[in-house]
């Protein structure tokens, strides 16, 4: 496998484009306080759906002292079912969810937070819950009477007991089939921590100044290693928690014919970043709505898929995409190689968490 570190990328700064925020429902509510510990917790829970499927991100706050082992609940008001989650142990009794801890995130610092998330699906109305429970104490938003005030300061996102983590450069960690490379680009880009749990469950903590040019693209990859026309199928699924500030785009990276071409989708953008070479056409394919670039790094072509809305989750069909681009006739019956999946980042000063809660390859 050829390692990123010596490719250059598509994504190129200074083209300004303005994110379409993700369609979500903040939700706050406090945790009656127990005599033997001071609680409190706040809730954001962020919706992403279509016709009769979604995904939510259930981000949980911590007000109150520390705690080792949580549980979250809430109940559904219009018959929604939970079908997959990750980052806790999910159950659904009836209209009543409940969220255990994982192993990996169960200590729960005042003030830090976790990101549980989970796919469902709906009939008719899709009305979010407006009430949890930490812990069986119903939360409001803020601590308990004679706590102090929250922190605004970001939290890490790196969860106790990942099982890797890495500072370095070009550090890289194989699981299940894939390789995770932390991927930091030159001297003066910054630092960055990865962490994982799975290829799946991981991200990374990333500063890097405000400047032009990209600093890092961590990521999963999968090698698939097949030509265009004996792939019956090429998809690829994804749910991440990313920061509203910084530079950055969420997005695919696709290698064919050993990098002779790179195939970029963009799933979501933030910030003064754009594509490079120049708009062909706007069309629908692979279940999504793209506006679609064509251009050269000097050692490669590029094609760049660009959504036309912000989306922290989905489902790609890869192979779709790849053939539009066959028909189109910019290339022929080309060697896949590498699927890519992670941050390409210009700018995230101060320290901005990219968390990747779901994330997998499938093809046959």
């Amino acid at each position: 496998m050829r390692s990123t570190r010596n490719l250059r990328r598509g994504l190129r700064a200074g083209v300004a484009a303005a994110a379409t925020l993700l369609l979500g429902i903040g939700l706050t509510a406090v945790l009656s306080a127990p005599a033997s510990a001071a609680t409190g917790c706040r809730v954001n829970y962020t919706v992403n759906q279509w016709s009769g499927g979604f995904s939510a991100n259930v981000a949980l706050t911590n007000l109150g002292d520390p705690l080792n082992g949580w549980t979250l609940a809430w109940t559904f008001a219009n018959g929604q079912t939970v079908t997959q989650g990750w980052g806790g142990q999910f159950s659904q009794s009836g209209a009543r969810v409940t969220v255990t801890n994982a192993s990996w995130n169960a200590g729960l610092g005042t003030n830090a937070t976790v990101t549980p998330g989970f796919n469902g699906t709906w009939n008719g109305t899709n009305t979010p819950p407006t009430s949890f429970t930490l812990n069986g104490t119903p939360c409001t938003g803020s601590p308990a009477t004679g706590q102090p005030p929250t922190s605004s300061a970001p939290t890490p996102s790196q969860p106790s007991g990942a099982a890797w983590t890495s500072s370095d450069q070009w550090g890289t960690w194989t699981n299940g089939g894939y390789t995770l490379y932390n991927n930091i680009w030159g001297s003066g880009a910054g630092s960055q921590t990865i962490w994982a749990n799975s290829y799946g469950n991981w991200g990374v903590t990333a500063n890097h100044p405000n400047t032009g040019g990209v600093k890092s693209y961590p990521n999963a990859t999968r090698n698939v290693n097949r030509n265009l026309s004996a792939i019956g199928s090429l998809t690829s699924s994804f749910n991440v928690t990313v920061p509203n500030g910084g530079a950055y785009a969420s997005t695919y990276d696709i290698w064919a014919n050993n990098h002779a071409y790179e195939i970029m989708l963009w799933m979501n953008k933030t910030g003064p970043v754009g594509p490079l070479g120049s708009l062909q056409t706007t069309a629908s394919v692979g279940g999504h709505t793209w506006q679609i670039y064509r251009g050269s790094n000097g050692a490669n072509e590029v094609f760049s898929f660009i959504r036309t809305s912000n989306t922290s989750s989905g489902t790609v069909d890869i192979r779709a995409v790849l053939n539009w681009i066959r028909n189109a006739g910019w290339y022929g019956d080309v060697l896949v190689g590498d699927v890519q999946f992670g941050y390409e980042i210009t700018s995230s000063a101060g320290g901005l968490n990219f968390t990747t809660n779901n994330f997998s390859v499938s093809y046959g």
